[in-house]
């Protein structure tokens, strides 16, 4: 069995302010995605267990606390490294040419993508399809739901309310604006990238 850990930071906890503050930044990676990372390793120990003594009454919901749990680490896992105090601007290069290409431009994929993160409840994600073989904005409620099989996301805001409330109160529209300011396009063009080479 595979024994999930909570990856550091890549940048200072304070790193990201004004966006998004060292108190929110605290609390959502130490306590909300760890809390992730230990709802996998206990569903992941159930299932274990049940395997071995061949009783799977608890298994369902062990498994139902893979997926909630599994998406929420891998999802918060990408969002940190999807931001950078040095970040903000605009894509550029083979990803600011596939953005145009899938979207019409770089604003009207913007455009969707802030509308998704104003209508979900939990993620705005930006993924690739490697059926289709484009780029698509998702809004996926919790961790889980409306995501789409096979899709590997590229881009994730956390739109959940422990993202911003502390920050921003219900204005979760003015957290969307200034995590602009902070996304790591780098990091973003490694993932597509990472997906182009594997399905191109």
């Amino acid at each position: 069995m595979t024994d999930h850990e909570l990856p550091p930071l890549p940048y200072d906890y304070d790193a990201l302010e004004p966006s998004i503050s060292e108190q929110v930044v605290t609390w959502h990676h130490d306590t909300h995605h760890q809390g992730y990372v230990n709802g996998l390793n206990s569903a992941e120990e159930t299932l274990e267990e049940n395997r071995e003594s061949g009783e799977f009454g608890s298994s369902p919901g062990a498994m139902g606390g893979v997926t909630h749990n599994g998406c929420g680490h891998y999802l918060h896992t990408l969002f940190w490294e999807n931001m950078s105090p040095d970040g903000g601007g605009e894509p550029e290069g083979e990803l600011a040419d596939r953005i145009a290409e899938d979207f019409g431009s770089y604003d009207a994929w913007k455009g969707e993508f802030e509308a998704a993160a104003g209508a979900a409840g939990g993620w705005a994600l930006l993924v690739y399809d490697p059926v289709a073989k484009q780029l698509r904005n998702l809004a996926v409620d919790k961790h889980d739901q409306g995501a789409l099989w096979g899709a590997h996301p590229i881009l994730a805001l956390d739109v959940w309310e422990h993202s911003y409330y502390h920050d921003y109160g219900p204005d979760r529209g003015s957290f969307i604006d200034n995590f602009f300011d902070v996304v790591n396009w780098d990091s973003v063009a490694d993932e597509y990238g990472k997906c182009v080479d594997h399905f191109e």
